[in-house]
């Protein structure tokens, strides 16, 4: 195949293009985030730049929910949007004390786990 083949195949429309949901979404960035975390946990003393830089991305898609959920004009219930800021504070309090070695990551990669197990049952039911 010449490099003119190549380019024609990487740039032409894919013959069944997939897009997903944003739930679907969200759900894969979660799942990322969440075995990065959990690699970093088992790599140990020895892992701490990979379990610094997880730990920044998850603080990221955190943030990123708060700011959605702090929107006004946001369409999720007040008590569910009220939840997520709090398990955002949370994770950043959290974050905060596995960097400084006084806590554990299990609980972060907990509760990344049970929002995703919350994602694929409401896209099941969608």
């Amino acid at each position: 195949m010449n490099a003119l083949q190549m380019a024609q195949k990487a740039y032409s429309a894919p013959e069944q293009a997939q897009t997903r949901t944003p739930r679907a979404t969200e759900y894969a960035a979660f799942a990322r985030i969440t075995a990065r975390l959990k690699a970093a946990e088992t790599a140990g003393a020895k892992g701490f730049p990979a379990l610094a830089s997880a730990i920044h991305e998850n603080r990221r898609l955190w943030t990123m929910l708060a700011a959605d959920v702090a929107d006004g004009d946001n369409g999720l219930p007040q008590s569910l949007r009220a939840r997520i800021f709090y398990l955002y504070e949370f994770t950043t309090h959290h974050s905060r004390e596995v960097l400084n070695g006084n806590a554990a990551i299990g609980p972060l990669v907990e509760v990344n786990t049970a929002i995703m197990r919350g994602l694929q049952s409401s896209e099941a039911a969608a």
